[in-house]
């Protein structure tokens, strides 16, 4: 039997336990906008002090400009495609130039080129009181440097006016204090670091005065401000095929972000016509040393020609042998032509010997136009290759790096590789040299003539040929003149950059945003955790919805806002009040209860002290009393009585000193100030409240009263922590369980399902106490005015309510 009672006991709180969780599951948008209206006060402080952060985050961050210009690569030589040079930049090549022209703009060494074109030497500030202020072109002042050590270089250089165009300067320095004066325009030449030259100028030098925001320059190192806004600098490629680049700079200065991003463009066309003609350049020097040897050999045939004439006076004008110098004409021609060849290789054999990274632009623009040694140029290409994957690799290796020394050792056996190749061809070239040679020997025995005329057409055939090769020299360096001009102008500047006039960092739309986000998050995190926290009651309504018993509703009472008298008894201060019009609804409303003829009993609880028990009985009591029926009210709570301190009586003699027969009934009932309303008060506080309650005497004692009165009130003890007062509601005719309004948890409910599921009280009705009525769906800051919340005292008490509500959370 007692375990088929604990089951049925651990069955009901699991029930309860689950019926609790699912509070938290119903939302209830009245009790949700009373937490927002609550949490008001929280919510503009919120949002105060987010703006006010995001104000002062604006105010105090250093401001970050952006430009940008937009740059379209080309790598073809226009000039080269009209005079039909062959242009070694094309090919294969062309992707990963592009890729590499990319590194390159990427790459510190030349964003080092970049910056040195910039007023950067010298950076120029103003300290203010959370950040300084760059200068940028538009200093008061200009500073001139010979640096003697590197020392100097990074040390802020703090200058104040004196009179006029003089003034001072100081620095700490290895511990040291610097102090020197200056005039405008004069070397200052005693300082240990450099030698420093300082120039007033106009704009604003006038403005500047003591004690108030100090100026000070920095003496800048190239290879530390190109680290420091590397990072800053962002290179994008916008469209392959269109071969677009997109060059990204930022700074907390915006002319200097225009100004870099314009110096990286034009640098880039600079450098690349640089380098691009370099390959031109050298076959032009090429070209000038062969044409100095050329025309000697056509000038000492020129002079040979007309000494011999002027010798032997001979004329040109006849043809004897005429057949005989056609034959000898061609074969010396092409003998020329292969000399010439053999000439080329040898050029290329020294460059590719005696450079340890042969210019392969130049080789490739020496093999150009060439019909026998054509076989050499895949060689070239594969060395032209080795070689820029090697620059490639070093964007982001070193040169100790495995693949480097890999890539090195390839180039080497590449190069060897060609050599021979060089040689190869040379020897075939020889071998053809001689050949003609021999030829041109054999005619020139068969043909031979002691005529002058003979002699005469060999000079002038000797002539011919030289100056041939003297003008096929004119015309290659021509073209290559041309092609070299064809490299100003290939790559477009797309878009030109802007001064910013508005940063990107911070953005003031979303830094409020974010503040105005961050106000109303911290807001609604508020409100939603006094919604979820929030376990009091707030109306009817939840009583209803979260009980699963059916609870009959006798009413509610307002919240009274006035101070509340000593006696508690309110319907007899203003009987037309709306107080006292709740009381009779209530008592109105027990007639729906029972309406049966005879003396009523009626028991008044609740779960904790405080929620307006006696209140309730007091004032039922004084309506029903009002009615002409006689009302009597029972102290019950034995462990905190309190109605004889409302009605101003002694509590020497009570239901206690009933029970045990110390005193008769009639001995302890006092009359009240209301006609018809009596009451006995609890008596001394007994050892035994419990078997006093429960013992025969109670009942004979409610019987007796039954033949004198019409309505018999006992204000129970809160059967939230005690059951002595079950016994006596299970027997009454009215009991009642209170509730107050915003002071009663959500959880007390649970007890009204226990006393009529268990306890078997099926007539238990409700009355909500101290209902805020002025505010919709019965309010939600109910509570009793100001001197109600009354107390038991230190030495009254059977719990401890603090106790009480750690135990029920």
């Amino acid at each position: 039997m007692l375990q088929e009672d604990i089951t049925s006991k651990s069955e009901s709180f699991d029930l309860y336990r689950e019926r609790i969780t699912n509070f938290s599951n119903e939302f209830e948008p009245a009790l949700f906008i009373s937490m927002a209206t609550k949490s008001i006060v929280w919510a503009i402080l919120f949002f105060s002090v987010s703006l006010s952060s995001a104000f002062i985050y604006l105010r105090y961050t250093p401001n970050v400009y952006e430009s940008s210009t937009i740059l379209q690569i080309n790598n073809s030589n226009n000039a080269s495609k009209i005079l039909e040079v062959k242009n070694i930049y094309e090919g294969d090549q062309e992707d990963k130039q592009l890729a590499a022209d990319i590194e390159l703009l990427r790459s510190r060494v030349f964003l080092k080129r970049v910056l040195s074109t910039l007023p950067l030497a010298v950076s120029y500030f103003e300290d203010g009181t959370f950040r300084s202020t760059e200068h940028y072109k538009e200093s008061p002042y200009s500073v001139e440097t010979k640096l003697k050590t590197g020392d100097i270089q990074g040390v802020k250089i703090f200058i104040s006016k004196s009179n006029g165009n003089s003034g001072e300067i100081n620095f700490q320095l290895g511990g040291k204090n610097y102090l020197r004066n200056f005039n405008s325009g004069e070397w200052i030449t005693d300082l240990p670091q450099a030698e420093l030259k300082i120039s007033i100028l106009d704009k604003g030098w006038k403005n500047i005065t003591l004690g108030k925001k100090k100026q000070y320059f920095v003496i800048n190192n190239l290879e530390t401000i190109a680290a420091s806004y590397s990072p800053r600098l962002s290179i994008n490629l916008l469209n392959e095929s269109a071969k677009t680049v997109r060059i990204l700079f930022r700074d907390n200065n915006p002319a200097k972000t225009s100004d870099v991003v314009s110096a990286m463009s034009t640098e880039f066309i600079s450098y690349d016509v640089e380098r691009r003609s370099e390959s031109a350049k050298s076959v032009l020097e090429f070209i000038d040393t062969q044409l100095e040897s050329v025309f000697n050999r056509l000038k000492n045939s020129e002079e040979a020609v007309e000494n011999y004439k002027r010798q032997f006076k001979v004329s040109d004008d006849k043809n004897e042998a005429s057949l005989y110098f056609n034959r000898l004409n061609t074969l010396e021609d092409d003998n020329t032509k292969t000399m010439m060849e053999i000439n080329v290789l040898d050029e290329i054999q020294k460059k590719i010997k005696e450079e340890k990274k042969p210019d392969v632009s130049a080789l490739l623009a020496m093999l150009a136009g060439s019909d026998n040694i054509g076989s050499l140029g895949s060689q070239v290409n594969q060395l032209y290759k080795l070689i820029l994957d090697r620059e490639e690799a070093l964007f982001q290796n070193k040169d100790d790096n495995q693949s480097i020394k890999w890539l090195d050792y390839q180039i080497e056996l590449e190069k060897n590789q060609l050599i021979d190749g060089v040689n190869a061809v040379k020897t075939k070239l020889a071998a053809k040299s001689e050949q003609l040679e021999q030829l041109s020997k054999r005619y020139q025995l068969k043909y031979t003539e002691p005529g002058a005329e003979v002699e005469l057409g060999r000079l002038q055939h000797l002539y011919e040929i030289n100056e041939k090769f003297h003008q096929l020299l004119l015309e290659k360096k021509t073209e290559y003149q041309i092609s070299r001009a064809g490299f100003t102008s290939q790559h477009l500047i797309l878009e030109n950059p802007i001064i910013p006039t508005s940063p990107v960092f911070p953005n003031p739309n979303i830094s409020f945003t974010l503040a105005i986000f961050t106000g109303t998050i911290l807001s609604l995190v508020l409100i939603l955790l006094r919604y979820l926290l929030h376990d009091k009651i707030s109306s009817l309504n939840e009583i209803t919805r979260h009980t699963n018993a059916g609870i009959s509703i006798l009413g509610i009472i307002p919240k009274y806002k006035k101070d509340i008298p000593i006696s508690q008894l309110l319907v007899d201060k203003n009987p037309k009040s709306l107080i006292a019009e709740a009381f009779r609804s209530v008592r109105s409303n027990m007639h729906f209860i029972g309406d049966e003829r005879g003396s009523k009993v009626m028991t008044v609880t609740s779960t904790i002290s405080g929620e307006g028990k006696t209140f309730i009985a007091l004032n039922i009591a004084g309506i029903i009393a009002y009615s002409g029926k006689k009302v009597i009210i029972l102290d019950l709570d034995m462990r905190k009585p309190k109605i004889h301190l409302g009605l101003e009586v002694s509590n020497l003699n009570g239901m206690s000193t009933i029970l045990i027969g110390r005193n008769t009934i009639d001995e302890c009932i006092h009359k009240s100030q209301l006609e018809n309303m009596d009451f006995i008060t609890s008596g001394p506080i007994p050892p035994n409240p419990s078997e006093l309650m429960l013992s025969k005497k109670m009942y004979e004692v409610i019987d007796y009263l039954k033949t004198k009165y019409d309505m018999i009130i006992i204000d129970n003890p809160p059967v939230g922590l005690v059951t002595d007062g079950i016994d006596l509601m299970r027997k009454a005719d009215f009991p009642i369980y209170i509730f107050r309004a915003e002071y009663s948890k959500k959880s007390f409910i649970q007890n009204v399902d226990r006393l009529q599921n268990e306890s078997g009280l099926k007539k238990l009705s409700v009355i909500l106490n101290g209902v805020d009525i002025e505010k919709r769906g019965y309010g939600y800051n109910y509570g009793y005015g100001h001197g109600y919340g009354y107390g038991y005292g230190s030495n009254y008490g059977y719990y401890d309510e603090s106790k009480f509500n750690s135990k029920k959370k």
